[in-house]
């Protein structure tokens, strides 16, 4: 065999091999991106779990801001009412 056949040969083999190399290497990213984003081995419940704890902490946490912001507007409400009457000289009832 002369060049002209061991030349083209050995073009392809080189061709193959770093297509089948990157194919190989795109595979192992797209194996490895879903393993990232969908884990299997339990820690899916686990982190619900911990999600669903944050939630209701939070909801609380919610609950009592607007009870004070409920109070603190009634408290205000209250004081308006007064206002007028302070301002013209009047005594507040006790």
């Amino acid at each position: 065999m002369g060049p002209e056949v061991l030349v083209p040969l050995g073009a392809f083999a080189m061709v193959t091999t770093i297509v089948t190399s990157v194919l190989r290497y795109r595979e192992r990213m797209r194996t490895q991106d879903r393993e990232v984003l969908m884990p299997t081995n339990g820690d899916t419940a686990l982190r619900l779990e911990r999600i669903e704890a944050a939630i209701e902490a939070m909801a609380v946490e919610v609950e009592r801001i607007s009870e004070g912001q409920r109070f603190v507007t009634k408290l205000l409400a209250e004081r308006a009412k007064d206002a007028p009457a302070i301002a013209a000289g009047e005594r507040r009832a006790p």
